[in-house]
């Protein structure tokens, strides 16, 4: 019984959406040099205590990713990303939320 119980609680969870702030601008981010986040044709660098989360919702180190992903982003006060949030397809689908 507590073990169903402990299910059914873990799917609700994953079934609810990740807490990605609204400022967070949705890119395609290209991911082939440590350090550097490519943006259209801008080389972003990240910030020094940058966050990157995979579709799980893990925190990934940015030398694991690689190629292009859809992406939200923010940027901290020096222009740095600071955080990432690597989107499910159905994240992706979705409209950015409005500001």
């Amino acid at each position: 019984m507590v073990s169903v119980l402990g299910m059914a609680s873990s799917l609700a969870i994953a079934a609810l959406p990740r807490p990605i702030p609204d400022g967070a601008v949705k890119a395609t981010a290209g991911f082939s040099q440590p350090g550097v986040v490519r943006v259209k044709d801008l080389a972003l660098r990240l910030s020094p205590g940058a966050q990157i989360r995979d579709t799980h919702n893990r925190i990934v180190l940015p030398s694991h990713i690689r190629g292009n992903h859809t992406v939200r982003m923010l940027l901290d006060s020096n222009g740095e990303v600071h955080r990432v949030w690597i989107l499910t397809p159905e994240e992706a689908a979705l409209p950015e939320p409005k500001r």
